[in-house]
């Protein structure tokens, strides 16, 4: 990746720490410089290796690299602010994953629109036996975005990344619902 950066120098040159004897020889001062051109990207990288991995100092080229490796959820097209926020968020979206705000910050980070995320469980506790139970038994989640543009949610892909990042045991509906307007793709009742 760094090899490619014209003229970058190396801050330790095998030259100078030869022998005198052997720092006049043309031939070994000829040899030693191509290897300080090959190893000058690894200095390079080592020296600057913890910019390297804040996804707000990395070079571009390095930023896809970095969203591979903590699962980050980028698109093609992105620029390069929207790739570095996703690297930047992703471990902490892992951390509330399967959950409705994650599921919910999830969305906002890829389409930038806040869903409202609809969930029928519950959890309550009680010093009484035998009291009622919170939510329903029959487990549900619905996931609404409102756009005034349906274009700037594609349907496909908002409906897999709710798919990536919802509970695997619970059935889900997607909504995407034009502000002012009629509700866009899926059935007739909105859902997809």
């Amino acid at each position: 990746m760094r090899g490619a950066v014209p003229g970058l120098g190396t801050p330790h040159p095998f030259g100078s720490r030869l022998p005198a004897i052997y720092g006049s020889d043309e031939l070994a001062g000829r040899l030693l410089a191509a290897f300080d051109e090959v190893l000058a990207p690894v200095h390079s990288t080592l020296d600057n290796l913890a910019a390297y991995l804040d996804p707000q100092l990395a070079p571009a080229d390095f930023v896809d690299w970095l969203a591979g490796w903590v699962a980050a959820e980028t698109a093609p097209g992105w620029t390069l602010r929207q790739r570095r926020e996703a690297v930047d968020s992703a471990v902490a979206l892992h951390r509330v994953r399967g959950t409705a705000r994650g599921l919910a910050e999830q969305v906002r980070t890829v389409f930038g629109v806040l869903p409202e995320v609809t969930e029928n469980g519950g959890t309550v506790w009680s010093s009484t036996p035998g009291g009622p139970l919170p939510g329903s038994p029959v487990c549900a989640l619905t996931v609404t975005v409102r756009v005034a543009d349906p274009d700037l949610v594609p349907l496909a892909r908002l409906r897999a990344l709710v798919e990536a990042n919802r509970p695997a045991h619970v059935p889900c509906d997607v909504r995407v619902v034009i502000e002012d307007g009629p509700v866009a793709g899926g059935d007739d009742d909105g859902t997809l």
